[in-house]
Parts: C-alpha cells; structure tokens; sequence
C-alpha cells in the first residue's frame, strides 16, 4: 500500500500575534506547542521547525527523528530600499529615506534635505527586531541607535520594513536564502554571534512511531547535530530561551570543534563569553563545559540580573 503524504497547515501562537514583541509572550514554546499537540493527538506524524525555536526540553513524548545540513547560520542586515547608503549605519555618511534625513543627535528630524557630509560623528538610526540578543549585541557596538519591535513571517517583515521609516532590520540570513528573498544590499553581520541552532531545522515526531523515526533518519545531517546539540546544551545550561541574550556556535573545522558562546546583559553593558576547540570525540560535552565555565565567571551576574528584571516587571 503506497504512503501518502499530506502537508496540514497549522498557525501556531507566535504566528497570530505579529505585534508583541516575543520576550512579552513569556511563553516557552511560542512557535511550537501548536504543532506539538497536533503531534501527539495523532492530526500529524512529523513536524518540522526552525531548530532556534525549538525549546530545548522536547514535549513529554516527542522526539527529535532528524536535523538537516545547516543553512547560513548568520544574521543580516537588510537596509530599507530608499536606504541612499547603507554604509552609514555602521559608519560614515548621510542616513537618508526618500525625504527623510536623520542627522546627529538625539532628535528624528523629517522633511530636511542636506548635502553635508558627516565627519565621524555618531549617527543616529532607527533598527527593528523582536530579537533581545540581536538588540543587545548590536547595542554594545551602537549605542546610540534606537529600536522598533519587528513580529511576522518573512514576507511580513519585509513589507513592514518597507512602509516603514525603519533605516533596516536584522534576520536570520537562512531564513531569507531559503526562499530567495534575501536582498541584494543585505549585509552580513559577521560579528554577531547566533543564537543556537540558528540556520538549522529539526524534524520531530512521536516517540512511539519508529516508522516516521526511521523515514526521517536519512535526512539527519550528523556534523550539523552535533554542533547544534552543542549550542542548545550551552543555552540549557544557562537556563535561557528567547528572551534571554545568549548566543552560540560551534562548527567542525580539521577534525575539531570549534565552539564560541556569549550571554550579554540586555542594556549591552555586561558581557561574558568564552571560546574552546577539543577532538571531535571529546566534543558531546562541550556545550555543557562551556556553560559552566561562563556561570564561574561574570555570566551568573548577569543571569541574575535578567531573572530579577523578569520578576519586578
């Protein structure tokens, strides 16, 4: 008897709500209990997610049958298209959006027309993510750029940047590529660090169905699970989600992983971050290790400081 497959659509909760930002959810899971509970009243037999928000702790009864090779694990920046030159955001140059020119300074002044050019001087810029990692470590190179919480799937955010006085907005580069919309003046974020698994997509299914399981293990890319076991250990040990800054990544170079790991303080002023390579057969741990390294550090401040924000506000 042939296998028929049927692709069932399901909404899952940080899809409906596009407008609060997604550490004001306070939900772990936002993006998978959906697709969760269909798993296990029977109305689907796998799922498939972006691996960066799965939580770390399956569902009680869920199994994770396959992760596939990574994408491009960074994040970009996708300049607004009146944007005249990009470059200024990072330095030099005139932030100009049709007839909107932001100049030094802390104030947004419209409908002014310059000809100047900037001398080094800071400039102001208006950002959109929903991400608190990417706005922390952006914070810590530019302090004195500005945010706007940006929600949706791909296709939304880029039209809301679009109609927008937003001068960009951060994603994840995968998400992007895989649908060939990645703009041809986006910008590799090179110095920013991932959150874990970032560029990865698990499938998961029940833990009770071995023939989904093993339909799904051809799929499973061994290298790309193991440095995204890596990282999710990392970010377990830090008892972090999506609302926590906390990045990671690991990759297999010449037999070895190589792991690099940071949790910075929302604010940007704090951070603490750690860096290790070991034998590819001595890495199962490694998450683990490096997590434990940053809590003896400065790390267990700041998560301190995160959880006592969390319950005063």
């Amino acid at each position: 008897m042939p296998y028929i497959s049927v692709l069932l659509q399901v909404e899952s909760e940080g899809d409906v709500d596009t407008v609060t930002p997604l550490y004001a959810l306070g939900v772990t899971g936002v993006f998978t209990k959906t697709l969760d509970a269909a798993l296990l009243n029977k109305r689907i037999d796998i799922a498939v997610h972006s691996m960066k928000d799965v939580p770390v702790q399956l569902a009680k009864g869920i199994q994770q049958a396959a992760v596939l090779k990574r994408g491009s694990y960074k994040d970009i920046f996708v300049p607004h298209p009146n944007l005249s030159d990009p470059n200024a955001i990072f330095g030099q140059g005139i932030l100009e959006i049709a007839d909107m020119t932001i100049t030094t300074g802390s104030k947004r002044k419209e409908n002014i027309k310059t000809t100047s050019i900037d001398t080094g001087e800071k400039m102001d810029a208006l950002i959109a993510t929903s991400s608190v990692r990417r706005k922390a470590q952006w914070l810590s190179r530019f302090r004195h750029h500005t945010f706007e919480n940006l929600r949706g799937n791909v296709n939304t955010r880029l039209r809301k940047l679009k109609e927008s006085n937003w001068h960009g907005a951060i994603f994840a580069a995968a998400g992007l590529e895989r649908i060939n919309l990645r703009p041809e003046n986006a910008i590799d974020l090179d110095w920013m660090l991932p959150a874990p698994a970032q560029g990865a997509i698990m499938i998961v299914c029940r833990e009770d169905d071995d023939y989904a399981f093993e339909s799904c293990q051809p799929l499973n890319d061994e290298e790309t699970a193991l440095c995204t076991k890596i990282e999710r250990d990392f970010l377990s040990a830090l008892m972090g989600g999506c609302s926590t800054p906390i990045s990671a990544l690991a990759e297999i170079k010449n037999g070895e992983v190589h792991f690099k790991g940071n949790i910075v303080s929302p604010d940007s002023y704090h951070r603490a971050e750690c860096g290790a390579q070991y034998r590819l057969e001595d890495a199962s741990e490694l998450g683990f290790i490096s997590a434990k390294n940053i809590l003896t550090g400065s790390g267990q401040e700041i998560i301190e400081h995160i959880q006592n924000k969390k319950k005063n506000s």
